[in-house]
């Protein structure tokens, strides 16, 4: 049977556009650890698990999303729930409001200190690697930012969408989803993202906005054990 690429999101970004990132070979690939925390397989069987398990070093986290091998006792599950998956295939109305500041090749420090407060595990130093990254500062803060992860034959993933609490509720996280989702689809790739069922919130922003709802997406997240 056919995976979509969207049911295997990681795996589909490491065998196209992120190939030059990918590490590991055979049934399980993965980004580098400073890049992002995600590892994939494309088959379930317990070679991909074995692969896997020389893959990820000890005492490390790391993240599946969709198809995910089966895990030995090397392995402690930190997190195993389904997440939304959401897309979005018509322009959105972009709301009046700051300047947006080109981010990726500009002032990291503040990006890893904003996803540190509202955004932790999943942005890495070399995170902004992975695509164009925009934010909206206040003077000298970053007040809010968003950005572009995974990326595979015509799809494009919003990610990192966060925003300090000092400045929640202003519409910045809204004006900079739907510039990002505009030029993806501008660029003629089908915009899409992840979110977590318990973040409400950040749910009904996306409804809002024109995302709807394509499937749940397995999430598995894992430490690989000492010895």
């Amino acid at each position: 049977m056919t995976v979509h690429p969207l049911d295997n999101p990681v795996w589909a970004s490491l065998h196209s556009d992120h190939a030059g990132f990918a590490s590991g070979a055979g049934k399980v690939v993965r980004y580098p650890s400073d890049i992002a925390p995600f590892v994939a397989t494309g088959d379930r069987d317990e070679a991909a698990g074995v692969q896997a398990e020389a893959l990820v070093g000890e005492g490390e986290m790391v993240c599946f999303v969709g198809l995910a091998p089966p895990l030995s006792a090397a392995w402690r599950v930190e997190q195993s729930v389904p997440i939304a998956q959401m897309t979005c295939a018509t322009r959105l109305e972009v709301a009046a409001g700051p300047a947006v500041t080109e981010l990726s090749a500009e002032r990291p420090d503040d990006m890893l200190a904003l996803t540190a407060l509202v955004y932790p595990h999943y942005f890495r130093a070399q995170t902004p690697r992975m695509g164009r990254y925009v934010g909206i500062y206040d003077g000298d803060r970053l007040a809010a930012m968003a950005g572009e992860r995974m990326r595979f034959s015509g799809h494009q993933e919003i990610s990192a969408v966060c925003t300090h609490p000092d400045y929640v509720g202003r519409g910045h996280a809204q004006r900079l989803v739907a510039i990002l989702t505009n030029d993806i689809l501008a660029a003629g790739r089908l915009a899409f993202l992840h979110v977590s069922h318990d973040n409400l919130g950040a749910k009904r922003l996306y409804e809002r906005l024109g995302y709807v709802w394509r499937t749940d997406i397995a999430l598995l997240a894992v430490t690989r054990l000492p010895g």
